[in-house]
């Protein structure tokens, strides 16, 4: 048995089977047409995400799993969720649509939401950024509109402060998704960059008043001596795991541009050669017009010269995408340790 590895996604057919069930959500106070702009999640939801990876993700893989919820005007509420089991390929046997469809029926049999709207998964060092996941969250998104993706961070969240970020395809990049037209002229023409391609809708965990009372009291029961370890000064591996998968990145940025340069290379090539040819024809055509002999037949050049194919760009973008991600996550961490030298060189000051 084994969780899914890093990059698998949810399959299209688990996100269309659950698309008949949003107008129901929407039947609550929302409108078909409204974008959701905030994300409320249960405090319940994200402990049964934490304790789903804590369960079951180690090194590399990553766990995934359902949300349910409603939608309410433009606020998706996340009210529940349950995990996607554990199988390898060789278990032919498994219906992952059809698991979904009994859990959500028993679900809704005792009465709690059973509603659809989008699925969490969990990221390694916040490698997420990749076609797997695009092509889920659109499949999702097509069917059932208002959906996100929740990105846990377990390696993030380790180090005292919750890395959980709901995100959506943007607008334009469900256009091109729509068109699987992925080529250099369909994202230039449809101005798609690495910035354009998620956009993050804000959080916000609600508790009961129970809950909130509850925590509390834990708080101040809890030993002090623990937070101490948030002003170690010593800095751990996460910065150059970060650096490493950065590099690694930036070396297959620079593949990608290569294999995009020889094309542009090629092309260029190619034309000069079909222009050459055009301009010997028509001389040649010329001389046989002085001859008093007819022209030579029109040949088809799509055909003498055959176009080459250009490679799709969204690979490329995902990359700068994924790029951007880790040097986001070097700007907090440099950030938080650079805060805690000067406070400790402002406490050794202060105490000679």
């Amino acid at each position: 048995m084994a969780s899914r590895k890093e990059g698998t996604g949810p399959s299209a057919a688990s996100a269309g089977s659950a698309g008949s069930a949003v107008g129901k959500g929407k039947g609550k106070g929302g409108s078909g047409d409204s974008a959701v702009k905030q994300v409320q999640i249960d405090g319940l939801v994200v402990l049964k995400i934490i304790k789903h990876y804590q369960e079951e993700g180690q090194g590399t893989e990553v766990v995934q799993g359902v949300l349910l919820g409603l939608v309410v005007e433009d606020r998706l509420e996340i009210t529940n969720c349950f995990p996607f089991p554990q199988h390898t390929e060789d278990d032919a046997d498994f219906d992952e649509v059809q698991y979904q469809m009994e859990m959500m029926r028993s679900l809704r049999h005792v009465n709690i939401d059973h509603l659809h709207v989008g699925w969490y998964q969990s990221t390694y060092y916040g490698s997420f950024v990749t076609r797997a996941l695009l092509d889920s969250q659109f499949s999702y998104q097509h069917a059932i509109e208002e959906s996100v993706v929740l990105i846990y961070d377990p390696i993030k969240t380790a180090q005292g402060s919750l890395s959980l970020k709901a995100y959506r395809l943007t607008p334009k990049l469900m256009e091109v998704c729509k068109e699987k037209d992925f080529s250099p002229e369909a994202l230039k023409k449809a101005s798609i960059t690495f910035e354009h391609m998620f956009e993050e809708v804000p959080i916000v965990i609600k508790n009961s008043h129970l809950i909130n009372v509850l925590m509390w009291e834990l708080e101040k029961k809890s030993a002090v001596a623990d937070k101490h370890e948030l002003l170690s000064l010593a800095s751990s591996n996460h910065l150059g795991k970060n650096l490493q998968l950065l590099m690694d990145r930036v070396d297959e940025m620079s593949q990608d541009i290569i294999k995009y340069n020889t094309y542009m290379r090629n092309t260029s090539k190619q034309q000069q050669q079909k222009h050459q040819y055009q301009q010997r024809r028509q001389q040649e055509n010329m001389q046989r017009q002085s001859r008093g002999e007819p022209p030579l037949p029109e040949e088809d050049l799509s055909k003498l010269f055959k176009p080459h194919q250009a490679p799709a760009r969204m690979d490329s973008l995902l990359i700068a995408g994924q790029i951007n991600t880790y040097c986001q996550n070097i700007k907090e961490f440099t950030a938080q340790n650079l805060g805690k030298l000067f406070m400790a060189q402002a406490l050794q000051e202060y105490n000679n």
